[in-house]
């Protein structure tokens, strides 16, 4: 079980008509182009293959397909390797969570091990490359746990001894951060300046969403900015990474509150340009960031990576059969996905947005599996109000078509970090010149 097939079944005429192919695969892709939570959609094509919005390893496990296809994508940013994730994946019994864990525990283990015994001899580069594979592998092991059970929280301590052991060794180093947050609480972060020349960085505040952390920032959003002399700070909010794990601080609506928190730390820095702050989130966190920065006049940017006009209107028909039931439960604090969805009416741009005076960007999939909806509606309302806001959809030829472009994170990094660094007046090519050691 679990084990890829030898072979894919080709559609019959495939090679001799590939025009005819073209054009069934379009009548399908429209009909999905319809489909709202396609995620929680079983595909006719019960063999690994590849869809509009990626890789479908176990088509009648769509959320474990998910996963795999983020885990997958995220090796071109480092977080693996190809051939490490197919092994983990042939070694996986479809739907079961144990193995799960089990398997992409043993692969984090033997990187971070690996990565410990490069760095003693010297082999630095190779280190930083293990750490930061073992890093989105403990992300991997920990995801199907349990909120209760007790190898999520030891699970995620190794995945952050990982990324902290990649960040250390970069240079200038990785700082890790405990940012005051409210009623003697901290907000769990890492902080890392651009490879560039001294002098006030202009720095994006890096979110995840209902299920992505500060870890998994690198691969989806961070690498990208410093990449363009653009500092990173990224946090995990409340009902997120660390500050849900250990201090239980659920999610909550007026995430300007968490985010002003993070301005109020940047702006202590002597390294951090005040006048070009920005935020980005990811998924949920793309409510999270533009919710920020309509209520937040400090920021001077904003992205949605994925976009989310109401939470209710995506969960107002879900219960405990939902994928991720037990996660949504745990973030928002509540017990039952009822509550979870009447607390989600809150979690809306409308009313909101109109207050944005920041140039705004929304990613978004031309096939995210959780419908394209949410961008456009969202996009229309700021329009209307008169933000000044860009909306870009990824197609399936250029890939980057799924949920934050989970399928192929580096196109999504390139256009949110060019557009932020156009905002920000970088000139690239003068930049380049003035690296200290270029981040690749």
């Amino acid at each position: 079980m679990g084990r890829l097939p030898a072979y894919a079944t080709m559609p019959r005429g495939a090679a001799a008509e590939p025009g005819a192919r073209r054009r069934t695969m379009g009548s399908q892709d429209d009909q999905l182009l319809r489909v709202d939570n396609l995620i929680e959609t079983i595909t006719e094509n019960r063999l690994p293959h590849y869809e509009p919005y990626g890789w479908h390893h176990w088509p009648e496990h769509p959320w474990f397909s998910y996963q795999f296809r983020r885990g997958l994508g995220e090796t071109q940013e480092g977080g693996g390797t190809v051939s490490e994730c197919f092994l983990v994946a042939s070694r996986i019994v479809p739907g079961d969570t144990e193995s799960w864990h089990r398997e992409w525990l043993a692969v984090a283990e033997r990187n971070f091990r690996r990565g410990l015994e490069e760095e003693r001899r010297g082999h630095v580069q190779t280190a930083m490359n293990c750490f930061l594979r073992a890093a989105d592998y403990y992300r991997q092991a920990e995801f199907f746990l349990a909120p209760d059970d007790p190898r999520r929280l030891d699970t995620f301590t190794r995945m952050e001894r990982a990324s902290q052991a990649f960040l250390r060794l970069l240079e200038p180093p990785g700082e890790v951060l405990e940012i005051p947050y409210l009623d003697g609480a901290t907000l769990f972060a890492y902080f890392v300046r651009a490879p560039f020349a001294e002098g006030r960085q202009p720095c994006l505040i890096s979110m995840g969403g209902l299920d992505s952390i500060k870890d998994e920032m690198w691969f989806m959003q961070a690498h990208g900015a410093l990449q363009r002399g653009i500092a990173v700070l990224m946090v995990d909010g409340p009902g997120q990474g660390g500050t849900l794990r250990r201090h239980g601080i659920p999610t909550r609506p007026d995430y300007e509150v968490p985010v002003g928190k993070c301005v109020d730390y940047l702006l202590t820095r002597p390294d951090v340009d005040p006048a070009r702050i920005a935020v980005c989130g990811s998924s949920l966190g793309g409510y999270y960031a533009a919710r920020a920065a309509a209520m937040e006049p400090r920021l001077a940017a904003c992205i949605s990576h994925g976009a989310v006009w109401s939470i209710y209107e995506l969960w107002k028909d879900a219960d405990e059969r939902h994928g991720l039931a037990a996660h949504i439960t745990w973030v928002f604090g509540v017990r039952t996905m009822k509550e979870a969805v009447e607390r989600a009416r809150a979690f809306t741009l409308e009313g909101v947005l109109e207050r944005m005076r920041c140039p705004y960007l929304i990613l978004h999939g031309g096939y995210d599996v959780l419908g394209m909806s949410q961008a456009t509606k969202t996009y229309e309302y700021a329009k209307a109000k008169g933000v000044n806001v860009t909306l870009r959809f990824l197609t399936p030829e250029e890939t980057g078509a799924e949920h934050c472009q989970h399928d192929n994170p580096t196109i999504g990094q390139e256009i949110m970090a060019d557009w932020l660094a156009d905002v920000f007046g970088i000139d690239q090519r003068a930049l380049r010149r003035r690296a200290r050691q270029p981040l690749v």
